[in-house]
């Protein structure tokens, strides 16, 4: 959430990262008119308050000498109501600006390109695509060929969109999971947690996933609880509402969690197989961090989720999200997208932001700082490391071999048991 005084000071620049944004319909005028009524309502209210507490002191001074206080009980009552109607008024007004203030995304950093997602700038590619001399499948043939994942029985289940890991592709899954644990925890130092798969609507506001993408998201309608679109939400709120100890900066936390996401409007695009479902696992990474280095620990969390790749062997580039592309809450993001040569396509398999001090107000995330004593704002990060979907698709498509089968990368072979490659039942 913007800090209003940051909105009364610099509304141009406010205004500018909306258009950047391509956000037409929040209207920072009306808004500023709105805060400018509060703050007035409330000074008068403030004011009679004053008046009314040294009303009350002299009224008690007059009673102890005896003397007759009818009038200025009147006139005490009448001030009274005065307040109390400000106060509603000023209550209405807090809350429509809060309505609106919370609708209004993050500013992009000023690093980022401006535009439309085709301004996204590629910051760079790494290993090769590999040259195969054979007809390609894409993941869904190889999936019925080797009987590894059931997408029919899984639409039976539940519905379309939705996964049946099944034999040697659910032993892939885990071995993913555990892989991508066991690299962040051990080599990255971050602390492993294993978070509620719902949470209720502070933890989605805190994050920034409501308002805005309510319609994507599962909701639970007796509870009004949600299931998580990421662990983003679980892990970030397990310090809502908390001051840390600056001196215990930087704090890295890491979860694996399925991900729920209805993806409303994006029916039609990219529905066969993996490449969109409504369910998917991820290993996802949350820091918190003082303001002053967050785009340092961005790069370095970039790194650590290049390294899962790296280690997959697996091809792929970095993408620095241009204004029009970023997520809500994010003020700079990097994408990571993995080559998939049976689609032939990119396939984003991370995405690393930093949101600065955005969701840490919408979720009153402080940290205190050891010298000063002062107590601020902190800054959060995360990122996929990675989402294994279409992780699993790039590895079936890259390591498929000439007979249909799938090698198993050396890296994920100790999870599998020492199983080298994936083959027909």
């Amino acid at each position: 959430m913007l800090d209003i005084k940051i909105i009364r000071e610099k509304p141009e620049a406010v205004k500018t990262a909306l258009k950047n944004r391509n956000i037409l319909n929040i209207d920072i005028d009306a808004l500023l008119e709105t805060d400018k009524q509060w703050r007035q309502k409330n000074a008068q209210s403030e004011e009679l308050k004053g008046a009314r507490n040294k009303a009350s002191d002299e009224m008690a001074g007059l009673v102890q000498q005896k003397m007759d206080i009818t009038d200025k009980r009147v006139a005490l009552k009448e001030l009274s109501q005065k307040i109390k109607d400000l106060d509603v008024d000023v209550a209405e007004l807090k809350d429509k600006i809060d309505k609106i203030v919370i609708t209004i995304p993050n500013i992009p950093h000023n690093s980022i390109p401006v535009g439309a997602p085709t301004e996204n700038k590629i910051i760079r590619e790494w290993g090769q695509a590999k040259k195969f001399s054979f007809a390609l499948k894409n993941h869904i043939e190889l999936s019925e060929y080797l009987d590894i994942i059931d997408f029919p029985r899984a639409t039976k289940i539940t519905g379309s969109n939705f996964v049946l890991f099944k034999g040697a592709g659910a032993c892939l899954e885990r071995a993913l999971i555990n892989f991508m644990l066991g690299l962040h925890t051990k080599k990255h130092g971050f602390i492993e947690f294993s978070p509620p798969f719902i949470v209720n609507r502070a933890s989605m506001i805190g994050t920034g996933q409501l308002p805005k993408m309510e319609e994507d998201m599962y909701r639970t309608s007796e509870d009004d609880f949600f299931l998580i679109p990421t662990a983003e939400v679980p892990v970030t709120n397990i310090h809502r509402d908390e001051v840390l100890d600056g001196a215990k900066l930087p704090i890295y936390y890491t979860a694996y969690t399925p991900c729920f996401r209805r993806e409303a409007g994006s029916y039609g695009k990219d529905t066969r197989g993996l490449l969109r479902v409504h369910q998917f696992d991820k290993v996802e990474l949350v820091k918190f961090v003082k303001p002053d280095n967050s785009y340092a620990e961005l790069e370095s969390l970039l790194g650590c989720a290049e390294k899962v790749l790296q280690l997959l062997e697996l091809p792929y580039r970095v993408l620095c999200l241009a204004t029009g592309d970023l997520s809500f809450a994010a003020a700079k993001c990097y994408d990571i997208e993995a080559w998939a040569p049976g689609v032939g396509k990119w396939l984003e398999v991370s995405s690393c932001s930093n949101f600065e001090d955005f969701q840490a107000r919408r979720a009153n995330i402080r940290y205190k700082d050891p010298l000063t004593n002062k107590v601020g704002y902190i800054h959060t990060l995360n990122g996929s490391g990675v989402a294994l979907a279409r992780t699993v698709i790039a590895i079936m498509e890259n390591y498929q071999q000439p007979d249909g089968s799938i090698a198993v990368p050396k890296v994920l072979q100790p999870y599998m048991d020492g199983l080298e490659a994936i083959t027909p039942r």
